[in-house]
């Protein structure tokens, strides 16, 4: 799995639109059976790519009104197998996270970890940046992958998705109005 398809799971799972980013996710899943559970995951510095004001206006519109609020948003991630138990946005730092919680009955659901012969895993490509994790990562000449054993009741693991180097990214943080 790649970057650009990790992110795009992510962003399908909390943002949905093609313009959101984030600097970094993290996830915690919390294993009931071997494979369902819940998962807390959590978005950090959430800005938009776009290149035009109205792109701007729709990721604006898309992330505080169709996915933070919409009924329809949970229609749509429960049609993946992902059963949104909650869901917030909240300012940090002057940046702008998110944070949601959703159950599943399909392990593949979270990031299409497998469990197979007794472990977990999660496998990306090699120049996918785990930032930290309590399984054990493993890289090969072409694939990552964090490994954990069946008896782990809880997997973590927080990725790198945009280190924002590039400034050609506007902040959402100010347009945030909690309610």
């Amino acid at each position: 799995m790649n970057k650009l398809f990790l992110m795009l799971i992510i962003v399908t799972v909390f943002f949905l639109s093609g313009c959101l980013t984030f600097h970094k996710a993290s996830y915690e899943v919390n294993l009931e059976g071997p494979k369902n559970g819940t998962v807390t995951m959590t978005i950090y510095d959430i800005r938009s790519d776009a290149d035009t004001d109205k792109q701007f206006e729709e990721d604006k519109n898309s992330l505080f009104n169709f996915i933070l609020k919409s009924d329809d948003f949970l229609k749509t991630m429960l049609d993946e197998g992902k059963n949104i138990l909650s869901r917030e946005l909240y300012l940090e730092n002057k940046k702008l996270n998110g944070k949601a919680a959703f159950a599943f009955n399909d392990i593949k659901r979270v990031e299409g970890i497998v469990f197979d012969e007794g472990f977990y895993y999660l496998t990306m490509e090699v120049d996918d940046s785990v930032i930290s994790t309590n399984g054990e990562v493993i890289s090969s000449k072409d694939h990552k992958r964090i490994i954990w054993d069946k008896n782990f009741k809880t997997l973590k693991f927080e990725m790198l998705s945009s280190s924002y180097e590039d400034n050609g990214y506007k902040e959402l943080a100010p347009f945030y109005k909690p309610e």
